[in-house]
């Protein structure tokens, strides 16, 4: 089930959420130009390594650099592949300039970054001694799922679902895509902690981490309400109100 529009316009140019994707896009067009091994170094020294953090000196003992706060950023921007890389562009076009709109261009961002940081936090916490790099921008993008949760939950979207090579399209409310894509997420999360190395390869706690972010820092980052033209007089609430000085 592939969501492939919304029913809400963009009231503004979504710059940063174009921008993001125009990053992603060269970061991505730059691995390609990469021989397997430089790949793979790649990913180790700009992902997230959880073993990195929990195990420092161990990490260090085999050749790994010492942790630090880079590769919280930088691992939003890599991909595994064609289509990790596109699903998440398209969610991001999606689902991003709504709630660019709501927050503000520099807002967004800021918002879109710290949400990517607090996802690979989960996945470590989730999975400490986990020595394979973490690399994505699922993590930032699920708390922009988070956001436009809470504040366009009545949205439509325009799903598509291929039946036998068929093309089925309907119409369901965000809200109740987005509850069961978490849902789904969460119960794959708790799966991957029962059964380690089970996971296929997914950050799920990372999805779960950055969507609650989303949905805790939408408020935080949510732009003041605009006035606009001049204030209210006391007599234009109603046709009673001018009469009150008489009275």
């Amino acid at each position: 089930m592939v969501p492939l529009r919304d029913s809400i316009p963009s009231r503004t140019t979504p710059l940063v959420t174009r921008g993001l994707i125009l990053a992603n896009a060269l970061a991505f067009f730059f691995e390609l130009a990469l021989s397997p091994s430089a790949l793979q170094q790649l990913f180790y020294l700009f992902g997230i390594v959880p073993a990195r953090y929990a195990h420092p000196s161990v990490v260090a003992w085999v050749g790994l650099p010492p942790p630090d706060f880079w590769p919280l950023l930088t691992h939003q921007f890599l991909h595994g592949g064609w289509t990790h890389f596109l699903g998440n562009m398209w969610t991001l076009w999606i689902f991003g300039d709504n709630v660019e709109d709501r927050m503000g261009h520099v807002r967004f961002l800021v918002f879109y970054l710290l949400c990517g940081v607090a996802a690979g936090v989960v996945q470590i916490l989730s999975d400490p001694d986990s020595t394979v790099p973490c690399i994505g921008a699922s993590g930032a993008i699920s708390g922009v799922l988070g956001a436009y949760l809470l504040w366009y939950p009545h949205s439509r979207l325009i799903m598509f679902i291929p039946i036998f090579f068929l093309p089925y399209f309907f119409e369901i409310y965000a809200a109740l895509y987005l509850v069961w894509w978490f849902l789904i997420q969460l119960f794959s999360g708790t799966l991957s902690l029962l059964a380690p190395g089970q996971s296929g390869g997914i950050a799920w706690w990372a999805h779960i981490g950055g969507f609650v972010a989303g949905a805790v820092l939408c408020w935080v980052f949510r732009r003041p309400p605009r006035k606009w033209g001049r204030a209210v007089q006391p007599d234009e609430y109603g046709i009673e109100w001018a009469w009150g000085p008489y009275r």
